[in-house]
């Protein structure tokens, strides 16, 4: 008896209760801008973000972006936070948020040593969520990725 009470509450709870995990939080377009490069050339990547509704993400603890090991571009960090991007921050009701609205964007260089073809950039962000409806904060993070061609060509750097 005590353990069909204890089912039927676990129930109750998964039914009734919203839960951060019904939602797609955060979610992030990326691309890399010039899509086609030559080896040496410099572009970024740019990460545009769609924010659930109700919610926001907050500006601490800290938002990062972490940029997975390339083979073919170079970063200035493996790993960006949001005053490293200049990420403005919003404050709502005496309480500090970031605003997402623009997109963020990260340089890079080609690798010389790059080989022809397509190729791909991943990544992931970590942040926390906060729902303003429900009042619950959650720790996630959101992978996204982004293709690039690259040519033989090979751009000389000015002097």
């Amino acid at each position: 008896m005590k353990k069909l009470f204890i089912f039927i509450i676990a129930v109750f709870i998964l039914i009734l209760v919203p839960s951060a995990l019904e939602y797609e939080l955060l979610q992030i377009k990326a691309s890399l801008s010039p899509r086609r490069l030559s080896r040496g050339q410099e572009g970024e990547i740019v990460l545009k973000f769609t924010i659930a509704e109700g919610i926001v993400i907050n500006s601490l603890p800290n938002f990062i972006i972490e940029l997975d090991p390339s083979e073919e571009l170079v970063f200035p960090k493996d790993f960006f936070s949001a005053s490293d991007l200049e990420i403005k921050v919003i404050e709502v009701n005496g309480k500090e948020f970031l605003d997402l609205t623009e997109p963020v964007n990260i340089p890079f260089t080609v690798k010389l040593s790059t080989k022809r073809g397509n190729h791909t950039v991943t990544g992931k962000v970590k942040y926390f969520a906060f729902s303003k409806e429900e009042g619950w904060c959650l720790k996630d993070k959101t992978t996204f990725s982004a293709s690039f061609y690259t040519s033989n060509r090979i751009v000389q750097k000015k002097r």
